[in-house]
């Protein structure tokens, strides 16, 4: 036990009677102020055996009485120790009411005043006269099924089932704002994926979902906090978006937005979980389960002097209706689409046009499908059912770049868009050569580029009944067949160049007349003109 010296008692008595503050005397000896304070009572206190003095101690001046000001109040702990401010009450009193802070007051009144004793005094003497006025809250009304309030709190203590220790789960509850009836759970981790999933759990529990949800702005539920355009999570987003409800993430460290909430996980862990342990989690939910049932629905709330169960029975048909199919829960990620129009998830490939090579995609994957989304706009690019196994590629044929040492029907398919004998020799030479066939057959479908397709069909044919089938063969009665063609052509571009000769005159048309019709009429005009 700290026993306080002699030398050290009698200085602090000396510098009582010398009027230093309690404060003071503390900062120079070291000495707890407590013990100060017990020093001065026991100074200004008479003895048990001695006569009652009708007035002060001569050697201490009197306690300071309490003052009252216009606004100001003085704290209800009695100071055997007159302030050193004390002669200028009025003056810093006058000086606090106008705002200036105490470091202006303590320069004037060394400038004024002479005041000789340090800016601390002056300090807590204007701490002790400013009133700060109650901060006042406004009183939030609902309509039935308009909003529900959800956060985390700490469970009761529980079994870790890993290394069999006692520690406590993370406490989730969700409030519905009109009736307050709360559904609660408690889970070992979170995550997004959890946080929504709780979520679904309690608009089961209740027979439907409310229209707005306010929540913290916890990691899970919103990713970049913000008063006026928060960013949500993604799948918690698409999970609120599913039931038709509108997240309303409460401001930063402003708790009392969702005050009901935060009243409820208090009054869950005070009244329900406090001093009890459970074996599992299974045992604590099906606890809080029976509690909410039996409790905390039957009593009568506080501030609206009803029956919480009577209002959710109120609250129960205005519920939004759930969807008939439940929430298809993912993970995402961004990939780069490779140099083959693919895109690796999971140890497998799918195609990923018309996202070009080289650009980053957003990948949403799903218990059985995979979705491909613009990274930007979120657009739907491809959707594949989701590979059996690693190392699969779902690339359809018509999107492979074109590999002829390969894809042998891609070549089989352009010899007969060519002609039947050209299909007929390609397939012959496949079935004679093998897959070291394939490149004469490329060679041959090639040559469509440098020959027309007629002629190309008729050096096929002529290469069938020759029986020499090669790609040589080909080209070369092509080349022959081409050439022979150009000569046609050639011969009849001269014939048709040569000029006519001038046709006979004739005397027999259809546009010449009979000479007797212009006999007749050379005469009829000669009377008239007689």
């Amino acid at each position: 036990m700290n026993v306080l010296k002699p030398q050290q008692k009698q200085a602090v008595l000396a510098l009582l009677e010398r009027g230093v503050s309690q404060h003071e005397i503390a900062r120079k000896l070291g000495v707890d102020r407590k013990t100060i304070r017990r020093l001065a009572q026991a100074a200004t206190e008479p003895p048990a055996n001695a006569p009652m003095a009708t007035g002060p101690h001569p050697q201490n001046p009197p306690p300071r009485p309490p003052a009252s000001g216009d606004g100001f109040t003085v704290p209800a702990a009695v100071s055997c120790v007159r302030s050193a401010c004390e002669d200028h009450r009025a003056w810093i009193e006058a000086q606090v009411r106008l705002g200036r802070n105490a470091m202006a007051i303590y320069q004037d009144l060394v400038d004024r005043f002479g005041f000789s004793h340090r800016y601390n005094s002056v300090k807590r003497f204007c701490r002790h006269l400013k009133h700060k006025a109650p901060e006042a809250f406004d009183r939030l009304e609902f309509r039935p099924a308009e909003e529900a309030q959800v956060d985390y709190g700490e469970g009761a203590l529980t079994r870790d089932p890993v290394n069999g220790r006692y520690r406590r789960p993370r406490l989730f509850v969700m409030t519905l704002k009109y009736s307050r009836r709360s559904f609660r759970r408690v889970v070992w981790k979170s995550s997004t994926e959890a946080w929504a999933r709780l979520h679904e759990e309690a608009w089961r529990s209740f027979g439907g979902s409310c229209r707005y949800v306010v929540l913290d702005n916890l990691r899970e539920g919103v990713i970049t906090p913000d008063l006026y355009e928060p960013e949500l999570n993604r799948l918690y987003a698409a999970m609120l978006a599913h039931y038709g409800v509108v997240a309303d993430p409460a401001r930063v460290r402003d708790p009392n937005r969702k005050g009901t909430v935060e009243n409820a996980i208090q009054h869950t862990q005070s009244t329900a979980l406090k001093g009890r342990r459970f074996e599992s989690l299974d045992d604590q939910n099906a606890f809080l389960a029976h509690w909410e049932e039996t409790w905390a629905a039957q009593r009568i709330h506080g501030r609206t002097k009803r029956q919480v169960q009577e209002m959710f029975e109120e609250e129960r048909p205005y519920l939004q209706p759930l969807p008939l199919t439940a929430f298809r829960y993912f993970s995402e990620g961004t990939r780069t689409v490779q140099d083959d129009t693919t895109v690796q998830i999971a140890g497998a490939w799918y195609a990923a046009r018309p996202a070009p090579i080289g650009a980053r995609v957003l990948v949403r994957v799903y218990a059985h499908e995979i979705e491909i989304r613009d990274v930007t706009t979120l657009a739907l690019i491809r959707r594949h059912p989701r590979a059996a196994r690693q190392g699969a590629v779902q690339l359809p044929d018509a999107e492979r770049l074109f590999n002829p040492s390969r894809q042998t029907h891609r070549i089989l398919a352009q010899a007969q868009a060519i002609g039947p004998h050209t299909h007929a020799l390609c397939q012959d030479l496949f079935e004679r050569r093998g897959r070291v066939g394939q490149r004469a057959l490329w060679g041959i479908v090639g040559l469509r580029r440098r020959y027309p397709a007629p002629v190309l069909e008729q050096a096929c044919a002529l290469a069938l009944e020759r029986g020499t089938a090669t790609y040589k063969a080909v080209q070369a009665i092509a080349e022959q067949r081409l050439g022979a063609v150009c000569q046609a052509m050639e011969a009849q571009a001269r014939s048709d160049s040569t000029p006519a000769a001038p046709p006979a005159p004739t005397q027999r048309h259809e546009l010449i007349r009979e000479t007797a019709t212009y006999a007749a009429f050379f005469k009829r005009h000669t009377r008239s003109d007689a």
